[in-house]
């Protein structure tokens, strides 16, 4: 079969040297943008008089016909047609016959590939922040009802100092708020077209770029046709805000498949988000966890792939460049699977809090509170320090808690002691008192809360 840039060529490629070369395998994900782009630019070669308005109006009802193909799953692809924009056009030209080529005036695949690849990831940036959205919500919502519960802290993954286990949630509220604002933020770089950029250099009919982008919804049109045609940049900034993305995810996991081990016990994720062992029967594992903390390096792995393969190539387009789609598209189906994932977990997940207050009953982190303590009555905080120390250290001889310690050892250690001791360390106590900005104080928590809740308003809109 002749190509349809063959004119040039003696002979034919071997299916083997076509099938290496294709990317309709993987860049048929693109039909509706491609679609979509060949319609603006149909409409602004009739508009500018580069095509008559009858041919215009055939080429538009063999592309709309094919749209509805496409949407019913009724497009052959073949890979003797290389990629997604051949295919159409060989299409078209079955449907309407060799008017269809008329659509090509103008443009070259390496600016409809890349016009194809902006609509796509802003399409796929703004799903993203809805299920961005959607987690915090569900984030917030557990916040609210657990604002009381409390939950030990950690540093090192040693007991530190209790928190309430709102303030904890809400800390990865603020991390995806962060993420939020990176992929809205990557839209203005998103949001511009490079169609009519030709092949690198522009082209000697009298288009308007400023039409076609208009009406594809963009915002700007590339000022530069060499950078038009060989940026990257935004695909690689979606990977970048993914990769953050998933590195709080899988953070978030870690904490969840260590919270819902026997040996803590803080959580019980829903069924749904479990399974089970073929062959040890008690068995619920958190297997959905595990795959989010497992998918990240996949996408850390798009991210450095891309970042490598574009460090080498001189402008304008390369063929290297076709290697920029398959990263993206898994990327794109990992992270929205894994942010569904997340929000169903953590919108299910039962709240042990017993368990949770007895483990920050069981510890000594209100030793910092006793170090405060008498920090407030005038020693010296290192002296404080020193002084709490040695008595935890009692304890731990003694196989006891500080709440446990008689008072006559804290006035042997201290005369700055007094019996209100006993009620500072309650775990209770020690959260509330927290109450500087940004604190596990429950009056923080409380005004965190309902800030999140005007957040999530505010962003929806």
């Amino acid at each position: 079969m002749t190509k349809l840039w063959g004119g040039r060529f003696t002979k034919q490629a071997e299916e083997w040297v076509d099938a290496f070369g294709a990317s309709i395998p993987f860049d048929q994900l693109l039909v509706q943008e491609d679609l979509e782009g060949s319609l603006a630019h149909v409409s602004m070669l009739a508009e500018q008089e580069i095509i008559t308005g009858e041919e215009a109006a055939k080429i538009t009802d063999g592309l709309k016909q094919l749209q509805k193909k496409a949407e019913n799953g009724e497009l052959e692809y073949k890979v003797e047609n290389e990629d997604i924009h051949l295919n159409i056009e060989k299409h078209l030209i079955d449907l309407i016959g060799p008017v269809g080529g008329k659509l090509h005036t103008g443009r070259s695949r390496n600016d409809q590939v890349a016009t194809d690849m902006h609509l796509y990831v802003k399409k796929q940036t703004q799903e993203v922040l809805t299920k961005i959205h959607n987690l915090q919500t569900a984030l917030v919502e557990q916040a609210a009802e657990n604002v009381e519960t409390l939950i030990p802290g950690y540093t090192h993954l040693q007991r530190a100092q209790p928190v309430s286990f709102a303030h904890h949630l809400l800390a990865y509220f603020e991390m995806l708020a962060r993420d939020f604002d990176r992929f809205q933020d990557s839209l203005k770089r998103t949001n511009i077209s490079p169609l009519g950029a030709g092949a690198l250099a522009g082209t000697t009919f009298p288009i308007d770029r400023q039409k076609s982008a208009e009406s594809l919804g963009f915002e700007s049109v590339y000022s530069n046709s060499l950078d038009a045609v060989s940026d990257r940049d935004f695909v690689l900034e979606f990977l970048s805000n993914s990769s953050t993305l998933m590195m709080h995810l899988s953070r978030f996991a870690e904490e969840l498949i260590l919270w819902s081990s026997e040996e803590f016990s803080f959580v019980e994720l829903d069924d749904t988000f479990a399974t089970g062992s073929s062959i040890m029967p008690q068995k619920k594992n958190p297997d959905m966890a595990e795959l989010v903390r497992g998918k990240t390096g996949r996408v850390y792995g798009s991210l450095f792939s891309l970042l490598t393969m574009l460090k080498g190539l001189p402008l304008a387009y390369n063929k290297d460049m076709q290697e920029d789609k398959e990263g993206i598209f898994d990327t794109v189906e990992t992270v929205k699977g894994s942010l569904d994932i997340f929000a169903g977990m953590v919108e299910t997940m039962k709240v042990q809090t017993e368990t949770m207050k007895t483990a920050v009953q069981s510890d000594f982190s209100n030793a910092t509170e006793l170090a405060d303590y008498l920090a407030t009555k005038g020693m010296p905080f290192r002296e404080a320090h020193e002084v709490v120390g040695k008595l935890v250290l009692q304890c731990i001889d003694k196989g006891i808690y500080l709440l446990d310690l008689p008072f006559d050892n804290y006035k042997e250690a201290s005369s700055l002691f007094a019996e209100d001791i006993y009620e500072v360390l309650q775990p209770e106590t020690l959260v509330a008192r927290r109450n500087s900005e940004g604190g596990t104080g429950f009056k923080q928590v409380e005004q965190a809360v309902e800030y999140a809740k005007e957040h999530l308003k505010e962003t929806k809109e």
